[in-house]
Formats: C-alpha cells, structure tokens, sequence
C-alpha cells in the first residue's frame, strides 16, 4: 500500500529573540518561502500552519497553501494537529504527517526523505534524524552543548533516551577521549508521525522527564511510543537570531 505523506510547517510571527522571523528576507525571499521550497522538492502536499494573518498572506502570495490555526497552542506539535484535522475535513486522509520547522530554509532532500523512509518499518510510530558528532577530541565541546541533544539508540534504531547532557557516560575514560570511544548522536529536529499517533501524542501530558529536559519527545517515549531514527550527515543551519540571517546570507553567495 503506498502511504500518503504530508507536510506542515508550523510558523508563528511572535518570537522572544526574532520577531517576524519568517517573514524575514534571504536572498531575495521570505524565509518561510526558502523553507516550502526546499520541502515541496520532496513532498506534493506542503502546508504552513500559522495563527498570524500577515503569514498568511506571505504565504499566499508565493502560491503555497496555508492553515490557519489557533494562537493558543503550546507547542508547534499542537498546532499542526489542529491544522491535520482542518486538511482533513477538507481534503484527502493522510497516513503521515511531517513537522518541517519554519526557520530550517535549508533542510535537504534527502533528510526529508530519509525520515520518509523510516515508515517503510510498520513499527515505527514517530520518526526523527540523528546526525553523527565529530570524533576528535575538539569535538567534545559540541557534544556537551545543552542545545545539542543527544540520542541514545537501540540496535533495531529505535530511540532510547534524548539528553541535554553527554549520554553515554564513557566511564573510565579521560572526558577529552569521549568523542573517539563513543558515537554520539546529535538529535536533527525534523519529525514525522503515523496520523493517529499525532492525534494521540498532542492529547498526552507533560511527563516528568519532559519538565527536567524541557524536550517534548520524551513525553512520547515515557508514553511508550517507538521513535525510530534515521541516519544524515548533513547539518542544519536554523535561524534563530538575526545575527544567523546574516550568517545564512553567504550561502547564496
């Protein structure tokens, strides 16, 4: 049976540290565009889901489609379950749905297809990406940054275990000679869930390792849900800040 796929991207105006961030211009176009384009090259149906009217009208203007959603939702897993039940009532039933954030303008193809493919595995229920940390001991640094989760993973692929912190703890080893005894895995962001299961995981509470790690996907695996993870070696360049817009422009230079 072939499964039909999806995708949203959740963007809100509001941001502490970038307001209007998708509205923001990249090389000659509105982030939010760099991030439907890149996305529509993998996946035929592409949605941004938003509660703010001048996205909306962004959006519209390039020719995507747009939901209109809720400014009310706590997390972007929330809003793009409103906007699923919308496209539903409208439209054809979905089997998944990829959660593609709204400030990656340059996630890949093949990250995309690769969490895509996860789902050929009837197990599988949530799927993400992990990409390998650096195996040099300067690489150290970037594994114990608290914005860079860590997965551990089962033999089968499945996630164990996402941290802030260094997991595993390489025992008996000097810290600077972590990163060549052991594989780190650094959590890529991107997301896809079977339909029900999105339905599901939006209507669970907060779990008690979510509140100590402030990472919602450990919600879903304190719940038992198997999240499968598969494998990239691209890195992801997120805006977050202005500073990382002007950052981003050279790469269109």
């Amino acid at each position: 049976m072939i499964m039909k796929f999806i995708a949203v991207i959740p963007a809100r105006y509001a941001s502490t540290r970038f307001p209007g961030k998708p509205l923001a211009i990249l090389a000659g176009k509105t982030v939010i565009e760099r991030v439907y384009e890149q996305v529509k090259k993998v996946i035929d149906d592409v949605y941004v889901a938003t509660d703010d009217d001048r996205i909306r009208e962004a959006v519209e203007a390039f020719g995507g489609k747009v939901v209109m959603t809720s400014p009310n939702h706590k997390s972007g897993t929330d809003r793009i379950e409103e906007a699923v039940e919308k496209i539903e009532a409208t439209e054809k039933m979905v089997d998944v749905v990829i959660n593609v954030q709204g400030d990656e303008p340059f996630i890949h193809e093949s990250q995309i297809n690769t969490v895509c493919e996860c789902f050929n595995d009837s197990t599988t229920q949530i799927a993400t990406l992990g990409k390998p940390f650096g195996r040099t001991p300067e690489d150290i640094k970037a594994i114990e940054n608290p914005n860079s989760p860590k997965i551990a993973v089962s033999k089968e692929g499945f996630a164990l275990y996402f941290s802030r912190s260094v997991i595993p703890f390489c025992r008996g080893i000097e810290r600077n000679l972590w990163p060549e005894s052991f594989p780190y895995l650094k959590h890529i962001g991107l997301y896809a869930y079977r339909r029900e299961v999105l339905r599901e995981v939006t209507s669970l509470p907060q779990g008690e390792l979510e509140k100590a790690e402030s990472l919602e996907q450990l919600r879903w695996l304190e719940n038992g849900y198997r999240i499968k993870v598969g494998r990239t070696d691209i890195e992801t360049v997120g805006i977050d800040t202005p500073e990382d817009l002007v950052k981003a422009q050279s790469f269109f230079c």
